[in-house]
């Protein structure tokens, strides 16, 4: 049902000669003759936090461990009928690999190879938008911080993207550990402000930056990985201006609230940042509140405490920037 092409280089999947010299190495791309029978006919873009400016009539979490329903939990998948992806849908099998949902991230399958007994994870995207969605990954030269594509396979009406394997989100480590130790939370702390930093020195924005983003690597739990570039921003030389704003309340900047026009949007990363490592210390946001209002004016004046547990050397770290 399938044909195997030889592999192209990154920029030829987006048919763009000059990211050439920038791009990783090609993953490999196959050509599908026919979607899988039990996908949809069309697959919705992933869904992004809502915007800033909605009132909010979900109360926001009092922690990062509970409050599914908070706008900074995960969309539960749609039921089977409403355009929802394959991957929620049930198992299904795509050029010999077969696709299992991932109940709590979506929009994402493991996929295991029948022949060869492999684990990546694959995304599945609307042919007519993969190739926007998966630009940000090929722009980023290799970091041991950010994934890769390992394959794409193009379908009649969608892209399957596989990258590798991964150990569980940080969100749900931090969930279950409560809060980190210190000395985890700096040797994990470190790898994230990496990832960033290699994104923004490559003219990327993350935008939507929370824990939920990051994976782990191996079983150990050692090694972290940014996982999720699709709602990223290219930017154009040095301007890092950015108008929209989708995103967690708990994580927003006080530039996004304060301002009806644009921001910096590395400045807006840059805050998250903090509110990530406050979370990982304290095991909560710094920033909540049940009244979204009353959260936003505490973010505007950057109030928050910081527990006595919180040792004297950790607390010049968690300081707004």
């Amino acid at each position: 049902m399938s044909r195997q092409l030889e592999p192209r280089s990154p920029a030829a999947l987006l048919h763009s000669p000059a990211a050439a010299p920038r791009c990783r190495s090609a993953p490999s791309k196959r050509l599908l003759l026919q979607d899988a029978a039990a996908t949809s006919e069309e697959a919705p873009a992933a869904a992004k936090c809502a915007r800033l400016a909605v009132d909010y009539t979900s109360a926001v979490p009092q922690d990062c461990l509970s409050a599914p329903g908070s706008p900074c939990a995960p969309v539960p998948p749609a039921p089977v009928g409403e355009g929802s992806l394959s991957s929620a849908q049930g198992p299904s099998l795509v050029a010999g690999y077969l696709l299992l949902p991932l109940l709590d991230r979506e929009h994402v399958s493991r996929a295991l190879d029948i022949n060869t007994g492999r684990e990546l994870r694959c995304k599945v995207f609307p042919l007519k938008h993969y190739q926007d969605k998966i630009r940000p990954y090929i722009q980023l030269p290799s970091h041991r911080n950010i994934t890769g594509i390992v394959e794409v396979i193009l379908g009649d009406t969608k892209a399957y993207v596989f990258f590798d394997k991964d150990f569980g989100d940080m969100h749900s480590y931090v969930r279950s550990c409560k809060r980190l130790p210190e000395q985890e939370a700096a040797r994990l702390f470190k790898q994230i402000v990496s990832a960033v930093a290699h994104c923004h020195q490559s003219a990327i924005v993350l935008g939507d930056l929370k824990l939920r983003k990051f994976v782990f690597s191996n079983e150990e739990r050692m090694q972290l990985r940014l996982e999720s570039l699709e709602d990223t921003h290219i930017m154009k030389g040095e301007d890092d201006a950015l108008s929209d704003k989708h995103g967690c309340p708990a994580y927003v900047s006080p530039e996004i609230l304060n301002t009806t026009g644009t921001y910096s949007g590395k400045s807006a990363d840059v805050w998250s940042l903090g509110v990530m490592l406050y979370t990982l210390l304290v095991g909560r946001y710094p920033f909540h509140d049940s009244d979204p209002t009353t959260l936003f004016s505490k973010i505007r004046r950057g109030q928050f405490c910081i527990p006595e547990h919180v040792s004297q050397s950790a607390v010049p770290h968690t300081q707004p920037p």
